[in-house]
């Protein structure tokens, strides 16, 4: 039987790891930390050094970082179908935007958020070179669609689809078409909605 426990706040990326143990449909517990002294306790502090959430505990197995969440729990649970198999050719793409969006991605968007420039001529020196260019890579990989890695849904989707919604709905990310379609088709699917449903939950006293 499955021991996954999620640690997470509903204001907080957790809600990526909550999508993919939903996607799952196996069962897990949740257990929702207060940002500030819940997070930095002893004891948190011994499930994820940084004191942030979203981590995951799998019987003796931690995992941190949302992106390492989604590519743990595909792999742990096969299947599912939300990572292509091991050893076919298809996972470069997955792995391609899997980390993409996790690095150049997110470090654009941050970037964006905090006001942060990069000196003419200096785009060499950071990950993700220019924001445009980050963002127009993203919209050229779902041209083909429906999904970043094509036909098939992955984990993958799970977390540029997350990084998309949150970004463009606090203007980090332009709203550009080919994002605004490709996050409206993923909030369609009943494993989203219910994450949010239980994340907007807890946010109501639930």
């Amino acid at each position: 039987m499955s021991t996954l426990t999620c640690y997470t706040h509903p204001q907080s990326r957790g809600r990526i790891a909550h999508w993919m143990l939903e996607e799952l449909g196996e069962p897990y517990h949740t257990v929702w930390l207060e940002y500030g002294a819940a997070m930095k306790s002893p004891e948190y502090l011994a499930v994820n050094p940084m004191g942030k959430v979203p981590a995951l505990r799998d019987g003796d197995a931690v995992v941190t970082e949302a992106a390492a969440i989604c590519a743990y729990l595909a792999d742990r649970f096969p299947g599912k179908g939300l990572a292509p198999p091991l050893g076919s050719a298809q996972r470069a793409a997955y792995f391609r935007w899997m980390f993409f969006t996790a690095g150049p991605l997110e470090m654009a968007a941050s970037a964006r958020a905090l006001g942060w420039q990069v000196p003419p001529g200096r785009e060499v020196m950071v990950g993700f070179g220019s924001y445009e260019r980050t963002l127009d890579a993203v919209e050229a990989a779902l041209q083909p669609g429906p999904h970043v890695c094509g036909e098939a849904f992955s984990a993958a989707d799970v977390l540029l689809g997350s990084a998309l919604t949150w970004g463009m709905l606090f203007g980090t990310i332009e709203k550009r078409p080919a994002f605004e379609a490709y996050t409206a088709r993923l909030q369609q699917r009943p494993a989203y909605q219910r994450a949010q449903a239980l994340n907007e939950a807890r946010l109501g006293g639930g």
